[in-house]
């Protein structure tokens, strides 16, 4: 992933053609969250807490855990 990447995407997203707007959505959430995957696994092996994480996330512990943790 890089933000080449997601900026064309998003650029792609403003398409006055429907079809070319949700085509570049689709990837671009794609795209993210493979960026968040990676980002809470790095904020993890750097031992940050749950907690933390989910308040950057803007959701609840319970749900980047059970998103995120290991099963």
């Amino acid at each position: 992933m890089s933000t080449e990447t997601i900026g064309t995407l998003a650029a792609e997203a403003g398409s006055d053609d429907p079809y070319t707007a949700l085509r570049a959505i689709a990837k671009l959430h794609q795209e993210l969250d493979r960026a968040e995957a990676v980002a809470v696994r790095r904020a993890r092996n750097a031992n940050a807490s749950w907690q933390l994480i989910a308040l950057a996330l803007g959701v609840s512990r319970q749900a980047v855990h059970k998103k995120y943790g290991r099963k």
